[in-house]
């Protein structure tokens, strides 16, 4: 189990931060082609947002994407690193602020302020007490007619017996689709889509997509399985990838 001690000393200090996580983009050719291959289109219907608030941002692997998107940009992260990374690689960016946080309050963050509230490839690594921390946070953070997108670990539902599975990359064992959200729906929040996903080989289920909003709606949750996630990746590297090398025709 991976707890907040863990996550603290590997990000802030003892991880090489050298290629900014790049080196996480790899199977999909690179950020540029993984943002706009995969995440974007998952994410369109919600962007541009007027405010976004992005949790665990590392170095910014898609806080370059965000910021041009939104007036207004707050990154949290445990890693007081990469919140000092953060604010040299985008100084220019004066909508935009990073600030560190103990891994579990959102205290410095303005309540019901945000359109969009976004972690991506981040808190797979954080267990079911951080979620019962940060979910209803997220939901008072965000306004009325926000969404959250959260990438979030789905090992448990699957057990311990697939903690060492290639791909699994430390998940937290103690997260799955199910009670992430049922902890929306008790933390007064709903969700809208969940889309469980693999990652690595093998084809396995070892990660979760939710998108939660506040309040209850009018219609029950989708639930997608997705095992073809890591197909995508193939795809979006072999044939999207080639178009982020090209340099911008004047």
């Amino acid at each position: 189990m991976q707890d907040t001690n863990w996550n603290r000393q590997l990000w802030d200090g003892g991880y090489d931060w050298a290629a900014e996580g790049e080196e996480w983009s790899v199977g999909w050719g690179g950020s540029e082609p993984q943002w706009f291959g995969a995440i974007y289109p998952r994410l369109h219907r919600a962007l541009p947002a007027s405010s976004i608030l992005e949790i665990a941002p590392g170095m910014g692997r898609w806080t370059k994407f965000l910021l041009p998107l939104c007036r207004n940009y707050v990154g949290v992260d445990i890693s007081l690193e990469c919140v000092h990374g953060c604010q040299k690689k985008f100084a220019d960016a004066h909508h935009a602020r990073f600030v560190q946080n103990d891994g579990y309050s959102l205290s410095e963050v303005e309540d019901h302020a945000f359109d969009l509230v976004f972690s991506f490839d981040s808190l797979v690594h954080a267990e079911f007490d951080v979620f019962k921390n940060y979910i209803p946070q997220i939901i008072q953070k965000l306004n009325k007619g926000g969404i959250a997108f959260l990438h979030h670990s789905n090992m448990g539902a699957l057990g311990t017996a697939f903690a060492n599975t290639a791909g699994a990359d430390a998940r937290a064992i103690s997260v799955s689709r199910q009670n992430i959200e049922d902890l929306v729906v008790e933390s007064g929040g709903r969700v809208i889509i969940q889309e469980v996903i693999d990652w690595g080989p093998g084809k396995i289920p070892l990660d979760c997509l939710t998108m939660l909003a506040k309040g209850s709606g009018t219609t029950g949750p989708v639930h997608l399985y997705n095992l073809r996630f890591m197909e995508e990746s193939q795809i979006i590297k072999q044939f999207q990838a080639p178009y982020s090398g090209i340099d911008r025709l004047s």
